[in-house]
């Protein structure tokens, strides 16, 4: 059998706990921005008169809230 550096085991074994973290990080904050963006641009609509749908608000503010949140979720526990 051979041995295994103790850092390259322990490195191994956290990335088989929690796979493709680093992807989930990105996706998070792309998803953020993205929903903060277009929650400017609908609040920009809003103050310029235009009409827009409620639920569309809804949607963006809950966007808003969920994305940040598994941001935070998915950070290091170390």
């Amino acid at each position: 059998m051979t041995k295994i550096d103790p850092e390259l085991k322990k490195k191994l074994l956290k990335e088989s706990q929690t796979p493709f973290k680093g992807l989930r990080r990105i996706l998070w904050i792309a998803f953020s921005g993205s929903a903060f963006l277009g929650l400017l641009i609908m609040l920009s609509k809003i103050a310029s008169g235009t009409e827009f749908q409620q639920n569309n608000l809804f949607i963006q503010l809950g966007a808003c809230v969920i994305f940040p949140t598994l941001l935070i979720i998915d950070r290091n526990k170390d």
